[in-house]
């Protein structure tokens, strides 16, 4: 459908059905309250839509969707716009009808003796996160948007965080779903049970598909027991082979208590502490890469501090580890964990950043990391690689500032070249050139030089049989 004949044709009609569905407030049509949800959290992409549709409620989900399928009329699901793909962004041509569910965002129930707690699409991840505190549990999705992005948007993209190590990523939190199908059919699969071996796992096919299959409109996550000691470490350690050997200690010594493990560049903790407020170095000298180490269990004083004070020593007099520092206090710790979020603001301090969301085998971080930086090197005179992340699960986000005075612009236009580079490497170590941010629009078309023949046909397949008319987040994923 041309963006001529909605506004022509059918536009006044589709908007008037659309205001009995979900009244005046759950309509934006104004062109600057419309922006916030066409533009992308990095502004590279930039859509056009004739509305932004807010529902309050699955029946109006179910009953936009219906329309919309009946009408022929492209939807594109949204939570709360935090993704770094594009997965949430319409396209240029203003066809497609903005679907956001942020007024969708009740906890609907919480058990806390089953550990789950059933909540709408639209919750704000910290939402669910201090709901499960007042009940003295723990949901463990935890990351830099938390406190924007919304669950429904962190299924649809599998999202991951900074305790993936521990507790998996977003798919593995997930009990069940409920789902809105592209026909308008509703999918009650609100099921609270560890155990159903009753055929396909279907709520698995709505994780990760970035809303191409329907709109998820509620969950009932996993919950877990709120840890009662907490153990948070600095260290130096002298390259990513050390961190990855110091990672296995950690594990083993800790009795897998361990909850995060990120590494840390000195070029990251350079740029953090010379641009975000509140940064600063935690060790007395610097050093050329270091690891964030946190540790959860489940009694006060339960031996996790001591078995990590001796692992660190263990790994320094043997030249692992350079120096360390553990947390005293909540607040040394929340220093700590500032240093690693400063990481992420402060790169767009120092001009283009071009960046990778990557992920290998964990014993292959090392060389994927000396490899990658040593080809970037020879592309581009002056780059400046910073490689940083979740190396407890191999991914690393490998992020390229652009060379000291260089023209941003003319930087960024190495963009596609530069990912191509990069992923070519990752694809040569057995890696995945989206670990925890999705394919969405920015890597649709790298991502199909990866994936086998076979494999995106059955994407394909997948796809076809559950929207044979294509009308759900089309352009996105494949």
């Amino acid at each position: 459908m041309s963006t001529e004949t909605i506004t022509t044709g059918r536009l006044a009609e589709l908007r008037r059905r659309l205001a009995e569905i979900v009244g005046e407030r759950g309509l934006i049509e104004d062109q600057d309250e419309k922006l916030p949800y066409l533009r992308d959290q990095r502004g590279r992409y930039i859509g056009k839509s004739p509305l932004v549709v807010r529902p309050a409620s699955t029946e109006e989900v179910a009953q936009v969707v219906r329309l919309c399928a009946e009408a022929a009329v492209p939807l594109v699901p949204q939570g709360g716009n935090t993704g770094l793909v594009a997965g949430s962004i319409p396209f240029e041509a203003g066809e497609e009808i903005v679907l956001n569910l942020g007024r969708m965002n009740r906890v609907r129930a919480l058990d806390a003796e089953n550990f789950t707690i059933t909540v709408e699409a639209g919750c704000i991840l910290q939402q669910i996160q201090q709901a499960a505190e007042e009940a003295d549990r723990l949901f463990p999705l935890s990351l830099g948007a938390e406190g924007s992005c919304q669950i429904g948007g962190n299924l649809s993209t599998n999202a991951g965080g900074v305790q993936v190590l521990r507790y998996g990523n977003a798919r593995d939190l997930v009990l069940g779903l409920e789902v809105v199908l592209p026909d308008g059919q509703v999918w009650d699969g609100l099921r609270s049970l560890r155990k159903d071996n009753t055929g396909y796992d279907l709520k698995q096919l709505f994780i990760g598909a970035e809303g191409t299959l329907g709109v998820i409109t509620a969950a009932v996550l996993k919950l877990y027991a709120r840890p009662r000691e907490v153990v948070t470490a600095f260290a130096a350690v002298r390259d990513p082979g050390a961190a990855v050997s110091l990672l296995g200690r950690c594990r083993a010594a800790s009795g897998e208590s361990v909850t995060s493990f990120e590494l840390l560049p000195r070029i990251a903790l350079d740029f953090a502490c010379r641009h975000v407020e509140g940064c600063q170095d935690p060790l007395e000298a610097p050093h050329e890469w270091y690891v964030l180490i946190e540790l959860f269990g489940g009694r006060e004083k339960g031996g996790l501090r001591e078995a990590l004070e001796e692992t660190l020593m263990t790994a320094y007099e043997e030249g692992l580890v350079g120096d360390a520092s553990l947390a005293e206090t909540e607040a040394q710790r929340a220093a700590f964990w500032r240093l690693r979020e400063g990481v992420v603001e402060a790169q767009r301090h120092e001009g283009g950043s071009i960046k990778h969301d990557v992920s290998v085998p964990v014993s292959r971080v090392p060389a994927f990391i000396a490899e990658a930086s040593a080809a970037v090197a020879k592309a581009c005179e002056g780059i400046r690689p910073v490689a940083f992340g979740h190396v407890g699960d191999g991914n690393i986000h490998f992020n390229l500032s652009q060379p000291e005075g260089a023209d941003t612009a003319t930087y960024l236009e190495r963009w596609d070249e530069l990912n191509s580079l990069v992923h070519d490497i990752v694809h040569r170590f057995g890696g995945s050139i989206s670990a925890e941010h999705g394919i969405g629009r920015m890597k649709r078309d790298e991502n199909a030089r990866f994936k086998s023949p076979l494999e995106l046909e059955m994407m394909r397949r997948v796809k076809a049989a559950f929207d044979p008319q294509g009308l759900m987040n089309p352009g996105k994923l494949l």
